[in-house]
């Protein structure tokens, strides 16, 4: 949107839709002229923008405003992500917030808001957004980080959405992962979150975790533990659960993930129980955590436990179902793994008596 050159300037349809939908009534009496009702509520968004950028009283004010604004309508949304100078007050405002719970919580839900609304737009106020606050980076993401402490339900779903927002290249995902303590605050967040915080924190963590050490950090929060008992829950939803799994599959590819896994057997019960009927994706995620358990790092007490619950049945089942070259590769290394392994007479009649429908591969 562009700054109007003059009072007697024709707005555009949008402005026309942003003035009838919220501030018509504050803007004037519904019979003032056109322009002096434009006027008014650029004037007035220009004030909110201006308020949120002070240490003044009227700080928590105007971004409870800016806040209301936001979620009043998808037009007022797209309204704001090219207003002349959101994307600058947004960020001093976030970065300006830190100690301040409700004020922030009310920046976050204004920064959640916008970019769901443009996110798949074209236009260049979204990656603006993206830019100032990056530059920004410390001050931000430490707010951030306080809110995903202190914040609501609500607000720490959207503090999470935000952050994975942000993670649009490597370098701001490695930024987002080295931040201080974040790592293990969102893992925290798997223990007791609702299946929706739960889910937007494994989508997120899948996401930045791009370096080793992010790995290794992730691996010292417990978050093998949290993952496993997500798996083991009656209650998780097959999206959870494929998840989990693409999570487990991110932890694996490090030495200390395989370790920690290889340490919690009722992981890769838990993993193995789930493979039988997961999707494509997470077949492929579930099928190489348990290549790297059994085959990769050789653990025979994993092995012994996957054996135990059928992993050989799961494992042909799965190639039968088709998979692509790099999967039936691993599939292959597991049952050859698998069957080496002398299983008492009892779970031996039991594994016969479940698989005998399963043709020779």
């Amino acid at each position: 949107m562009q700054v109007l050159p003059s009072k007697d300037f024709i707005p555009n349809l949008t402005l026309h839709r942003l003035i009838r939908l919220w501030l018509l009534s504050a803007a004037g009496e519904p019979s003032s002229p056109l322009e002096t009702r434009i006027s008014a509520a650029s004037d007035r968004l220009r004030a909110l923008l201006a308020g949120i950028q002070t240490d003044a009283e009227d700080f928590a004010a105007s971004l409870s405003e800016l806040a209301e604004f936001s979620r009043f309508s998808a037009e007022n949304r797209r309204v704001l992500v090219s207003f002349p100078g959101f994307d600058s007050a947004i960020t001093r405002a976030l970065a300006g917030s830190r100690s301040r719970i409700e004020a922030l919580e009310n920046v976050i839900a204004v920064l959640d808001l916008v970019l769901r609304e443009n996110g798949s737009s074209d236009s260049g106020g979204v990656e603006r957004i993206r830019r100032s606050i990056l530059d920004c980076r410390e001050d931000c993401l430490a707010a951030i980080a306080f809110a995903l402490e202190n914040g609501s339900a609500k607000s720490k779903v959207a503090s999470v959405r935000v952050l994975e927002f942000l993670a649009g290249d490597f370098q701001s995902k490695r930024w987002i992962a080295e931040t201080r303590g974040l790592l293990s605050q969102l893992v925290k967040l798997l223990y007791d979150g609702t299946e929706e915080l739960n889910g937007a924190v494994l989508s997120l963590l899948a996401s930045v975790s791009v370096t080793q050490s992010a790995k290794a950090e992730l691996v010292r929060s417990e978050i093998v533990k949290a993952l496993s008992k997500t798996l083991q829950s009656g209650a998780s939803s097959s999206s959870m659960a494929e998840k989990c799994l693409k999570m487990l599959a991110v932890v694996a590819t490090c030495a200390d993930g395989r370790a920690a896994m290889g340490g919690d057997l009722s992981c890769a019960a838990a993993v193995v129980e789930r493979l039988a009927k997961a999707g494509k994706a997470a077949t492929e995620d579930a099928v190489a955590v348990l290549w790297s358990l059994c085959c990769l790092c050789g653990n025979e007490k994993v092995r012994d436990e996957v054996a135990k619950r059928n992993g050989v049945a799961v494992v042909l089942l799965v190639m039968q179902r088709g998979c692509e070259g790099h999967v039936r590769s691993m599939c292959v290394d597991l049952i050859k793994v698998l069957r080496k392994i002398e299983l008492p007479l009892a779970l031996r009649l039991s594994y016969d008596t479940k698989t005998t429908h399963i043709k020779p591969c």
